[in-house]
């Protein structure tokens, strides 16, 4: 089965890369972990894959491309995977391996020790995975596959210590940039966030002696774990026998996690830091009818995610909430695209007008980011072809103007339109009465930090916004990228406390 293709709407829009997912103490684990990736199929549909141990079977794997639901939930598969240890990961390939991308590439990876198996799935980018790639082929490493989480396995084989967490500690310490692990031995799961935090990791407690470790608490509430805690940045949890013990591998941390979870990656009945994901991005909306008010008939979003904000929005402003686009929910990214024409439909493939309601009024257009530009100039335009009298688009997130290298599928920096564009030059580009983003602070408040951003040491991860990488890309400078000169960025200490 060849990989999926990319849909227009869907390569105007920002992806994260990959979600994880482990279970421990329960019988059929890995029917447990296909039900947790299900929930967390939004954080990548190209492919994915499980590893199960059981004592008498010793480690099975599956890994294919496409969804859970095509893949996980037959019967033929499932019985290969027997044990009540499972792990499993679904993907999103980077921008420059979709069309390379292999069945090898898929996670989790394994790798068979002295003291034994262990497979490992990992969310996040390493920013230096290049120069490790590099120092390890030197060194006599074969890598199967083109992923930066394989050197991950390559340190561990690497180390002289004694058991696979204390491995796994090695190992880690050399990477840079952005990880939540999880992992699994024959008889312990392990999970592991970097130090800065960027990427979410949460544990869950399965009836009496289970436990589950997700990257987001909606995969928790469709398998009716409970929700324990997250694992704090720069945590390692070792799970066995009923029992949970942490450690600090990487010594005292101070956590940069990354904002656009709230924004766009984690799903709306998720819970972050406390806080529902959903009441943040509803949120959103109330800060930017505050920062950003017009006069209008109508707020309307580009469904879903821009949903919750215009809820808040309309509400703030006291202007009438419509679904003014409705989207066509069996539009999957595996259509066929065979001629022009229908290539040139595009977006309306996926979203369509509610020509009766959006008719002659003036129109408030609420979407949570934009990338490249180009699917706004298509919504504008649809919205206008079915008679609105004017099109005001409000942005529920700061103006996208650095790429992600920290698990985040970004294009390149001169395709992001706010990097090339002023404000008012991308208001005229899309073709709309106005244009807003909420502001960074903005974000920062709904985000429940009622100060806004600390400039010195930023709360959370916004790099995609400001410029203000909290760890230097290592791969990517090599490369020749250019980061923003840290007198601009105002924050004076890039390094974990």
């Amino acid at each position: 089965m060849q990989p999926f293709l990319a849909h227009p709407f869907d390569s105007d829009r920002l992806h994260e890369e990959c979600g994880v997912f482990g279970v421990i103490g329960v019988a059929d684990a890995a029917n447990f972990v296909a039900l947790g990736l299900h929930a967390l199929q939004h954080r990548g549909q190209e492919a994915g894959g499980i590893v199960a141990h059981d004592p008498e079977q010793g480690f099975n794997s599956a890994h294919r491309f496409g969804y859970v639901r095509d893949n996980f939930t037959k019967q033929g598969v499932m019985e290969t995977l027997p044990g009540s240890l499972a792990i499993g990961h679904v993907r999103y390939s980077t921008a420059g391996t979709k069309a390379a991308t292999a069945i090898r590439d898929v996670q989790p990876f394994f790798g068979e020790f002295a003291m034994g198996g262990c497979a490992v799935a990992h969310n996040g980018n390493i920013t230096n995975a290049m120069a490790l790639r590099r120092e390890l082929i030197e060194r006599g490493s074969i890598f199967q596959s083109s992923s930066d989480s394989e050197c991950i396995i390559h340190l561990m084989a690497r180390s002289i210590q004694r058991n696979i967490p204390e491995r796994m500690k090695d190992a880690l310490r050399r990477v840079e940039g952005a990880f939540s692990v999880i992992a699994m031995t024959r008889t312990k799961l392990i999970g592991v966030r970097d130090p800065l935090g960027v990427r979410p990791l949460v544990l869950g407690r399965l009836g009496d002696e289970g436990f589950a470790l997700a990257s987001e608490t909606c995969a928790l509430d469709i398998i009716g774990a409970r929700f324990e805690r997250e694992i704090d940045p720069g945590e390692m949890v070792v799970i066995s026998k009923g029992e949970v013990e942490s450690s600090r591998p990487f010594g005292p941390s101070r956590g940069r996690f990354c904002i656009f979870e709230h924004v766009y990656f984690s799903r709306p009945d998720s819970i972050i830091g406390g806080r529902s994901v959903y009441e943040t991005r509803r949120q959103i909306g109330v800060e930017l009818a505050r920062e950003a008010p017009v006069a209008a008939d109508l707020v309307c979003p580009v469904p879903d995610s821009g949903t919750p904000a215009a809820i808040g929005y309309a509400h703030e402003s006291g202007i009438p909430f419509g679904m003014g686009i409705i989207r066509n929910q069996y539009m999957g990214r595996t259509f066929i695209e065979p001629t022009e024409q229908i290539r040139n439909m595009g977006v309306r493939l996926k979203l369509n007008v509610n020509r009766a309601l959006v008719a002659g009024k003036r129109v408030v257009l609420v979407d949570d980011s934009v990338v490249r530009g180009t699917t706004s100039r298509k919504i504008k335009d649809m919205i206008l072809d079915a008679g609105a009298a004017e099109v005001h688009f409000r942005i529920a997130s700061p103006p996208t103007a650095w790429p992600c290298f920290y698990g985040v599928d970004t294009p390149d920096r001169e395709k992001l339109l706010a990097a090339q564009m002023t404000e008012a030059e991308m208001r005229e580009w899309i073709g709309v009465d106005s244009l807003s983003f909420v502001s960074l602070d903005g974000l920062y408040r709904a985000a429940g930090e009622a100060g806004g951003r600390n400039k010195a040491q930023p709360q959370y991860c916004d790099a995609c916004f400001s410029g203000d990488y909290p760890v230097a890309p290592f791969d990517q400078l090599e490369r020749g990228f250019r980061m923003k000169p840290e007198s601009e960025t105002g924050h004076v200490d890039h390094a974990a406390e």
